[in-house]
């Protein structure tokens, strides 16, 4: 039987510090769609906390494209994603999608979520995934479901 104790400050499974996360400047190229030179797409795909925190935002409104091109076909056990939105009550839909020499544009997941400042400001995802040979991974932003008015952001973007 595998058993595991959650309580009194234990930790279920591998926490989020405790994972080996993928340098991606340095294993991956990234093209976009948009990017506010203030908030640089660097500062999403940083290991370091600080850096996120600043996160990536888009230049134009409505939907947003990233895209990280792999050097060398890549294993991916993680996919982690961060958002935040303080300002503005909205509701944002994401997918994410992978290639590989199997596979093109294959969908991983589809998420939605309803932002508001007093309530739900943060959209955390992590998914246990097991692709192997990732050579794309694609990242699609609605920030505003199709209403074109809103900046789409990205704190954080960690793969492993």
């Amino acid at each position: 039987m595998e058993k595991e104790i959650i309580g009194q400050g234990a930790k279920p499974g591998k926490s989020h510090e405790d994972v080996q996360w993928l340098d991606l400047e340095s294993m991956a190229r990234v093209q976009l769609t948009s990017e506010d030179p203030s908030f640089p797409i660097e500062n999403a795909l940083s290991t370091n906390p600080e850096r996120n925190e600043m996160g990536w935002r888009a230049a134009a409104a409505g939907p947003q494209t990233i895209v990280l091109v792999f050097t060398v076909p890549t294993h991916l056990r993680r996919i982690f994603a961060h958002f935040i939105e303080r300002e503005t009550e909205r509701g944002q839909e994401f997918v994410l999608r992978y290639s590989s020499a199997k596979e093109t544009d294959r969908e991983i997941v589809r998420q939605q979520w309803t932002f508001s400042p007093t309530g739900s400001a943060q959209e955390i995802e992590d998914y246990a995934v097991d692709l192997d040979g990732v050579t794309k991974l694609e990242l699609v932003i609605d920030p505003d479901r199709g209403r074109g008015q809103s900046l789409a952001t990205l704190n954080a973007l960690r793969l492993a």
